[in-house]
């Protein structure tokens, strides 16, 4: 497929999948829907790729909807529905895409589109970010897995307060709220998204997924059910090569290949290097 209205690029086994429509804040299309449903086929049909990054340009993550959209289209019940069928396929292959997904978000995540940024794993924000459940001021429900993502990350009550309230909320509160994992410049939100990204490169693909679907299911099933989930992926990922390797380098006292703090260690080490 030929993208317009989103880019799509591969470096490094991270994809980056940016909104592309800066002329109208990114809004999301009936195109956009088609072009990101493709690019997120494309990332989970390549096993090269170790982690995702979902941005937008010009400034804005993504406005939301497109408004003028509604205004020039009157469709059936059925009609709207199917699209809202589809827009839900779209997101439960972002929910539980099994590799890490990392939003870079600079500017406006309104609506559909702070919905969309929550679809990620890792939310990284500008100063400049603003966040908003705006479907209150026109009389619509969230959408775009807003109603199930939302209460997950902060609470129910406080997911009321934001949904019915409308309200803009600014980088540093979403942080606060468990929304934001982190915040970064501007001029270094891209880089910062790679570096983080790259942390994973080494990581086992298919234990991260594993514990991605297990903790995305953890609020509706009790105890003994994630038991049962923990013991057959534990007992199907010892025989894994990631681990049979692991285990070899921990017993020969080699390093092993994933190590977090070790990526800190080399960011510090780099900017003592530029010192």
């Amino acid at each position: 497929m030929t993208y317009n209205s989103i880019a799509y690029e591969v470096v490094d086994a991270i994809a980056t999948i940016t909104l592309n429509r800066p002329e109208a804040r990114n809004a999301i299309t009936a195109e956009v829907h088609r072009e990101l449903t493709d690019a997120v086929a494309r990332v989970l049909e390549d096993m090269e790729v170790k982690a995702v990054i979902l941005t937008g340009s010009g400034g804005s993550f993504c406005a939301g909807g497109d408004i003028k959209a509604m205004q020039s289209s009157n469709p059936s019940f059925a009609e709207d529905k199917l699209r809202f069928d589809r827009v839900h396929e779209l997101l439960y292959r972002l929910i539980e895409m099994p590799k890490p997904v990392i939003a870079a978000v600079d500017g406006p995540a309104f609506g559909a589109g702070c919905n969309l940024a929550l679809t990620a794993d890792f939310i990284l924000a500008t100063p400049q970010t603003k966040f908003c459940q705006v479907f209150g001021r026109l009389g619509l429900v969230p959408d775009f897995g807003g109603l199930f993502l939302l209460p997950r990350i902060v609470g129910l009550q406080r997911a009321k307060e934001l949904m019915f309230s409308a309200r803009i909320l600014g980088a540093d509160e979403a942080k606060d709220l468990g929304i934001v994992y982190q915040i970064v410049s501007q001029d270094s939100l891209q880089g910062d998204a790679m570096a983080l990204a790259r942390r994973f490169c080494n990581a086992s693909t298919v234990a991260i997924g594993m514990a991605k679907r297990a903790l995305n299911r953890s609020f509706n099933v009790d105890f003994h059910v994630m038991s049962e989930f923990e013991a057959c992926a534990q007992s199907r990922l010892r025989g894994d090569a990631y681990v049979k390797e692991a285990v070899r380098r921990f017993n020969n006292k080699e390093q092993l290949e994933f190590i977090w703090e070790k990526f800190d260690n080399q960011a510090a080490d780099a900017v003592s290097s530029q010192k």
